[in-house]
């Protein structure tokens, strides 16, 4: 029995990743202006982050679409499964449903399933990661699913951005609210609801003081931590990555630990120096 994982390229990808081939990214895209970006391996985050810092304009993006996720199916697998974004942030989760549909059409006698995150980011990378330890301890596709989707259910993602200007400029925060935020140097802590929303749980003045409320949100909500495994994406920051592992892992024992720089789509929300924690 052989199967692929289809992760939108929201999710990082680690070294381990790139070189399995039954892994797959689905690349979206982003505008700045006039320029285009493609969230794969030419993606360019320096470039990227210079051209949003001197745009007054707000950064787009453009989810794969559902054929790319059929062709990505459609490989000569027997088991195939899609990790998206949140379907609430994203229509890469619609996008992987519709090719879904379409390829049963054609192959009802295959067996797909896609995994909406509730997440972003890292979140997927675990998510993924998971389904690999189910498939190589042997379950069959309806368990993998339904442990997968436990795994999900149980999952916490945390993030504080050093930079509110992607919000302001989509409309999700008012200039006000971005100003005031910015002169007085506070910074949200965030994270995501059990639906896939984003919401904030604290605010703090100073990037060090909001990392430290995120950790403590992150070890006092964690529940069994030596289960589980920690991951942290840093947008093009990994000393702030490192600061924010070493201080949970201080406090906590855990199965494992992966850090990441932040994914093109990642990159354009958490901004220069943004963190995201999952567990």
């Amino acid at each position: 029995m052989s199967y692929v994982i289809v992760m939108d390229s929201c999710g990082e990808r680690t070294e381990e990743m790139k070189k399995d081939s039954r892994i797959v990214s689905a690349p979206l895209t982003m505008q700045v202006d006039e320029h285009f970006f493609v969230d794969d391996e030419s993606f360019d985050q320096l470039d990227f982050l210079a051209k949003v810092a001197a745009s007054p304009n707000c950064p787009s993006s453009a989810c794969p679409s559902p054929d790319y996720y059929k062709k990505a199916f459609d490989c000569g697998v027997d088991r195939a499964y899609a990790v998206t974004l949140s379907a609430e942030l994203s229509g890469s989760c619609n996008s992987a449903m519709l090719a879904k549909k379409l390829m049963q059409e054609e192959k009802p006698e295959m067996k797909i399933h896609v995994f909406n995150s509730r997440s972003a980011s890292i979140g997927e990378t675990l998510i993924t990661r998971k389904i690999q330890e189910c498939e190589k301890a042997g379950m069959d596709f309806d368990s993998v699913v339904e442990t997968v989707e436990n795994y999900i259910e149980g999952q916490n993602t945390y993030f504080v951005l050093e930079n509110l200007e992607t919000l302001r400029k989509n409309g999700r925060l008012s200039n006000l609210k971005a100003f005031v935020a910015t002169a007085l140097k506070i910074k949200p802590v965030m994270h995501a609801t059990p639906e896939g929303t984003i919401a904030q749980l604290d605010q703090a003045r100073g990037m060090n003081k909001a990392l430290v409320k995120l950790v403590n949100y992150l070890v006092e909500e964690v529940e069994n931590p030596e289960e589980k495994v920690l991951a942290i994406s840093h947008c093009n920051n990994p000393e702030r990555g490192r600061m924010v592992r070493d201080a949970i892992l201080e406090r906590i024992e855990v199965k494992d630990v992966i850090l990441e720089n932040a994914a093109g789509l990642t990159t354009m929300y958490a901004n220069d120096g943004g963190i995201i924690a999952v567990i």
